[in-house]
């Protein structure tokens, strides 16, 4: 069952906040699902309560559940807050043989291979809005599979939500069905989108997404091929058994997230508007495409002043001279440049996926604790969330899963070994405002591209998760920074005069506070963001 959250508010400032819809579980399907898998197992089935004692509760109180209980406090041992999931927590995670193997002795349970289909746990987070999680499968696994060319572990991310984005989406809600899966998974959709082959369907009225990241190519050594990732996720698919989740009450229903504006304006901020991008740099001849909303708010990734630009195109300066930097007010999108990424929402299919923003100027270096080191310039966590990185890659994405929220940040071209140093790695936690690292120029290696950040938002989908424009979600951030609201400049109109402006104090030395209400694919990063 599916509740309608109200469709996208248009603020009286123009910016219009984000759709959803929240989706309520079938609890009694999941009971009877874990029920049936755990009657396989006599020894184990004893062991649970596996029907609701008579209660005079409500029909979505947790204690007409004690099976899902009982199992939440078994398997919290090995994924850490399964309980706070409000859908089924599926994973590769055999619960009764695990229990099985509890039974007759097993101090730690069964192995990975015995339980888990030879997949290895790189990350669980669960939170109000559902779970998210990140398998790998070793290289070295062979068995049940046809050989490869890829000679590393693969990563498989699953994403089961009550909260999806409902998105302008051209490209969305399309693939074909899997023969051998549909037993399983009837509704089951496969296809090719943004750098992953994704499998979404649908299990107790909760939309769920596997997902792979692949090269639709020939297969090669160092990245895998779509036609390789086909039946590693097929096996993933298969192993899917209820691990836990907690049976609660129907999530609040979604009203509208309208950013928040300072009222008086800024004598310097000026921007161009959403999808008015360089001249001639989008793909196959298309321009930008203009888009609105402030999708969350966040506490802007870099402190003021900095400078949302392209660094691919338009009129080359010394971006890397220190004393003459090219950044400059107004801003300009720079979503639907062209890049050899599919991004479903630029008019072409491909883009940049992000926005690339520039630190500003730095002041000639002092001693003491104001001084300022050009190349130390902060990079820092927009909103409080959990890490998704894995060791070696050089992007970072900070999840936020929270009542209202199923979101993810992504930065880049930060150095991975600085990052891997400071443990920003699968699962930290980290709180608005947190430094994270230092604007940079890594790509593949050092100094492989400008200096600057690459910065992306990611939203849950019924096609799982999608890269929307953060353009104007980084307006309304950055105004939020410097406390003054910015002018929108025309293609073919120069800033105003702004003698009744209101110039805002410039402190930009710390964090925020956090943004009112509540709180990658953190993907290898390859090419040029």
């Amino acid at each position: 069952m599916m509740l309608a959250a109200p469709s996208a508010g248009r603020a009286a400032d123009g910016f219009a906040s984000p759709a959803r819809t929240v989706h309520r579980t079938d609890w009694r399907a999941a009971s009877d699902q874990l029920r049936s898998e755990l009657n396989a197992a006599p020894e184990v089935a004893a062991d649970f309560a596996l029907s609701a004692r008579r209660r005079s509760v409500g029909p979505d109180d947790p204690r007409r559940w004690p099976a899902l209980i009982q199992l939440n406090g078994v398997t919290s041992a090995i994924f850490t807050g399964i309980g706070r999931s409000p859908v089924p927590v599926l994973l590769p995670f055999d619960a009764t043989a695990y229990l099985a193997a509890r039974r007759h002795g097993a101090s730690a349970g069964a192995s990975p291979k015995d339980v888990q289909a030879d997949f290895h746990t790189d990350l669980f987070a669960a939170g109000p809005s559902g779970y998210d999680a990140v398998f790998s499968l070793p290289a070295e696994t062979t068995d049940g599979l046809p050989s490869r060319v890829f000679a590393k572990p693969v990563e498989i991310q699953i994403t089961g939500s009550a909260i999806t984005y409902d998105i302008a989406d051209p490209a969305g809600r399309k693939g074909d069905p899997v023969k051998a899966l549909a037993a399983y998974y009837p509704d089951l959709r496969r296809f090719i989108r943004e750098g992953y082959v994704r499998y979404a369907f649908t299990r107790f009225g909760v939309p769920y997404v596997v997902s792979i990241q692949c090269l639709d190519s020939a297969p090669r050594p160092r990245r895998l091929a779509c036609r390789e990732a086909y039946p590693i996720a097929e096996r993933f698919l298969k192993a899917l058994r209820v691990a836990g989740g907690l049976p609660a009450r129907l999530p609040p229903a979604m009203t509208p997230m309208a950013a928040e504006r300072p009222e008086t304006f800024s004598a310097d901020f000026t921007y161009r508007p959403s999808g008015d991008i360089v001249a001639n740099s989008g793909a196959r001849g298309q321009t930008g495409r203009a888009d609105r909303t402030a999708y969350a708010q966040i506490r802007f990734p870099l402190d003021a002043p900095a400078y949302v630009h392209s660094q691919s195109f338009g009129r080359r300066r010394a971006s890397d001279k220190l004393e003459q930097p090219w950044s400059q007010y107004p801003w300009r999108d720079n979503f639907c440049e062209a890049r050899d990424f599919n991004v479903g929402q630029c008019a072409s299919g491909l883009g940049h996926q992000g926005q690339d923003i520039r630190p500003g100027a730095c002041p000639a270096r002092r001693d003491g604790p104001d001084g300022c080191d050009p190349w130390q310039q902060r990079v820092l966590a927009v909103r409080d969330g959990v890490v998704i990185r894995s060791a070696k890659q050089q992007a970072v994405t900070v999840q936020v899963n929270s009542g209202t929220e199923h979101i993810r940040f992504r930065y880049m071209h930060m150095n991975p070994m600085a990052m891997d140093k400071d443990g920003l790695l699968n699962g930290r936690p980290l709180r608005e405002g947190e430094p994270i690292g230092v604007v940079s120029n890594y790509l593949d290696h050092p100094n492989g591209t400008t200096r600057h950040l690459h910065f992306d938002v990611q939203l849950f989908t019924r096609d799982g998760w999608i890269w929307v424009n953060p353009y104007t979600t980084l307006v309304a951030a950055y105004e939020r920074l410097i406390g003054g609201r910015g002018r929108e400049i025309g293609p073919e109109t120069t800033p105003p005069a702004l003698s009744s402006a209101v110039t805002p104090a410039p402190a930009m030395t710390g964090a925020l506070p956090p943004a009112a209400g509540p709180q990658a694919d953190a993907a290898a990063g390859r090419d040029r963001n």
